[in-house]
């Protein structure tokens, strides 16, 4: 870790390279828990890897300094979620934030659920729902909702791995949600309505798993405010975990000097194509692409 000379009236900042796995709660946005995490570590650089709401809580692993070169594997990488459907009551937004906007008795029975989340899994199309960050026309669409004006909302093809009942005592259920990249959660609570004749309402999410970090190893904001530097520093996980599904490519020294110089080199051996994660002496220099065969740096590490 590297400190910077401070400046009155100004923290102290300091280079730090390494992933975080916070466990945001509730109340708090995404960038506001990264702020307070970042302003504790004295970080120069850091960023999340995908967003989550106000009032939900659970992972959200954070990036310092070279690891956010690395963050887009996070961002696009599957989810899992803990979600809590309230059937019976629909709301503006689609989550608990929003006013009531439908309510009906909530008739229906585990068995009703059952049978009707095969249609919610694999490949399907899902309508964005108003209050999202998705653009058009330059503008989000949340801007669009707040302000009564109704706009095209073309439905995106998401992958959904599995829907698992947790608990079902009508009028809530909690589901177990793996999916991937671009799936709202709310969305899917109402239209698990929908298919039930019920309007519904996501009551509460959680996200418990993002790639292959899991919430069992993730920390409070409290917990971090209560260390002292050493402590918290001994917590960032390396940056390789980032890229760590990725086949390992060990190179030479003058091959590792020249991918840090922004050069390809020979891919020499006939090698798998594709995108690596790159090692010189077992140290981490960054991901690589192998194809025609040659060797080229895509992402690296500033390794001063």
């Amino acid at each position: 870790m590297t400190e910077v000379p401070a400046v009155a009236g100004r923290i102290e900042r300091r280079r730090v390279d390494g992933v975080l796995l916070l466990d945001k709660p509730m109340g708090l946005t995404s960038n506001a828990a990264l702020q307070r995490a970042k302003r504790l570590f004295r970080a120069e650089k850091a960023g999340h890897t995908g967003t989550l709401d106000p009032l939900a809580s659970g992972l959200l692993p954070l990036c310092f300094g070279e690891a956010t070169k690395f963050a887009q594997s996070l961002l696009d990488a599957r989810k899992e979620y803990v979600a809590v459907i309230r059937f019976g009551i629909g709301t503006s937004t689609g989550d608990a934030e929003g006013e009531t906007i439908a309510e009906q008795a909530a008739d229906f029975t585990r068995a009703d659920l059952e049978a009707a989340l095969p249609r919610f899994l694999g490949r399907i199309l899902q309508v964005p729902p108003r209050h999202a960050a998705l653009k058009h026309e330059g503008r989000a669409y949340y801007e669009y909702a707040r302000a009564g004006v109704a706009i095209p909302r073309v439905p995106r093809e998401i992958d959904v791995g599995a829907i698992e009942i947790i608990e079902c005592t009508p009028p809530t259920a909690s589901l177990r949600v793996e999916c991937g990249k671009g799936t709202y959660i709310r969305v899917l609570a109402e239209d698990l309505g929908a298919a039930l004749g019920i309007p519904a309402h996501l009551a509460a999410l959680r996200r418990t798993a993002s790639g292959a970090f899991t919430l069992r190893n993730a920390v409070s904001l409290e917990m971090l405010e209560g260390l002292d530097s050493a402590a918290r520093d001994a917590l960032l996980l390396p940056v390789e975990g980032l890229v760590a599904s990725l086949p390992r490519l060990d190179v030479e020294a003058d091959g590792a000097r020249a991918l840090m110089q922004g050069r390809t080199i020979p891919a020499g051996n006939p090698l798998a194509t594709g995108r690596h994660r790159c090692h010189a002496a077992d140290r981490f220099l960054g991901v690589v692409d192998i194809a025609g065969g040659v060797i080229r740096p895509l992402r690296m590490m500033r390794l001063e």
